[in-house]
């Protein structure tokens, strides 16, 4: 018997593949993990949102990441990543290197 796949068929996933500062992965963590369990992160009110994302680490490099959740909407997590991207602002977003843009990738099997 086959287990419960990873997502639905026709919802997609966003798939975040970032790097933070050398030497400050851990405090990234933290941060993260702070500004996600706050109640204050938009994105869980979403209905939009499938299920609640994920953040992986590298397990070659420490300072890689990817953080990965399962949605419906497009339109609706643009539009969250965008509130929190330009009026929250999270701390931990200070930690990012470069661009904090998700590929979005279509469920299709």
């Amino acid at each position: 018997m086959a287990n419960r796949p990873l997502a639905q068929q026709g919802n997609f996933l966003h798939v975040y593949d970032f790097r933070v500062k050398p030497g400050t992965a851990e405090s990234f963590i933290e941060l993260f993990e702070q500004f996600d369990h706050s109640g204050e992160n938009p994105m869980h009110e979403s209905a939009a949102q499938v299920t609640d994302g994920v953040l992986c680490r590298d397990e070659n490099d420490p300072d890689h990441f990817y953080l990965i959740a399962e949605w419906q909407d497009k339109a609706a997590h643009r539009a969250l990543r965008e509130q929190i991207m330009n009026d929250i602002r999270p701390e931990f977003m200070n930690l990012v290197e470069g661009d904090f843009v998700p590929i979005y990738a279509d469920v299709v099997a």
